[in-house]
């Protein structure tokens, strides 16, 4: 039977408390649902010394807008995700993701901000973020910043929280005209993807004022796909334009082989994916339009 190594453990009763704690002891973690992290202390791929449980810090579990934003506190479970009637209408990738991401046990526990810092390659959440343009803030003591996405995730399972940080929040721009959606293929119900795509448009007519698009499973981290974006950007919709963009998907995706399929079938089901997300994306963001 596998276990994980000696740890300390923690039951924060404040973020200020659990900032100061994370300065204090070199080598602690966080902790909220733990679906991730505690899989990888039983087979010793993490060793923290110290857990620190955030559960009780219901502060940081919210989904509201404020101004021109929608901001999701990082302890916001994925079932709370799922059934949010403002992020379906303003980001509906999001129910899409939630949809295929494991079983209801973890999403009743599982957080957003526990998938984001995990940087799993394959995590659906991350590319759903990195599509809609999301930005994160991350506190200290006594100061706070805020990244988007494509500086967030430094490489794989690395993210940009620091020593004595802790991811509190995810912030998504609303703008008019957009529409989203998230597209993933997987062995079985709630599996890790073989492949997804994520993409968010956001049209002014037929033109596409701005996109972003999010590959997860087909790299060592989640990709941005920054070619098909150029391509998009500013361009009069047509389905030769999203054949183009899915061509370019399969060729600027890096998958690997391994038990789930080879690299072919992966660059295939990249462009497949995100030829049909767009598909999907630009006729939500019509339907928001009319």
């Amino acid at each position: 039977m596998q276990t994980p190594a000696p740890f300390d453990y923690e039951r924060a009763t404040s973020l200020d408390g659990a900032i100061a704690s994370l300065k204090a002891h070199e080598g602690a973690r966080i902790i909220a649902g733990g679906h991730s992290l505690l899989p990888m202390m039983k087979l010793r791929l993490a060793t923290p010394e110290r857990l620190i449980d955030i559960n009780d810090l219901d502060e940081l579990a919210y989904i509201r807008e404020e101004g021109d934003e929608i901001a999701i506190g990082a302890l916001t479970r994925h079932v709370e995700l799922l059934e949010s009637e403002l992020l379906h209408d303003r980001f509906p990738a999001f129910r899409d993701a939630e949809q295929v991401i494991a079983d209801p046990v973890v999403r009743n526990r599982g957080t957003i901000g526990g998938s984001l810092c995990q940087a799993d390659a394959a995590e659906d959440l991350s590319a759903v973020c990195t599509a809609v343009k999301a930005r994160v803030v991350i506190r200290g003591q006594g100061s706070s910043r805020v990244i988007g996405m494509h500086d967030f995730h430094r490489g794989p399972w690395m993210t940009a929280v620091g020593e004595g940080e802790i991811l509190t929040e995810i912030r998504l721009p609303v703008t008019p005209g957009a529409g989203s959606a998230h597209e993933k293929v997987e062995r079985r119900a709630g599996d890790w993807a073989i492949a997804a795509a994520s993409v968010a448009v956001w049209l002014d007519g037929d033109t596409i004022a701005d996109v972003g698009i999010g590959l997860s499973a087909v790299g060592p981290m989640t990709i941005g796909l920054t070619r098909a974006e150029e391509l998009l950007r500013e361009a009069t919709l047509s389905e030769e334009l999203l054949e183009q963009a899915g061509a370019i998907a399969s060729e600027d995706c890096m998958p690997v082989p391994d038990g789930r399929g080879p690299v072919d079938y992966k660059r295939h089901l990249a462009g497949v994916l995100t030829k049909r997300a767009l598909r999907r994306a630009t006729a939500r963001a019509l339907q928001q339009e009319v």
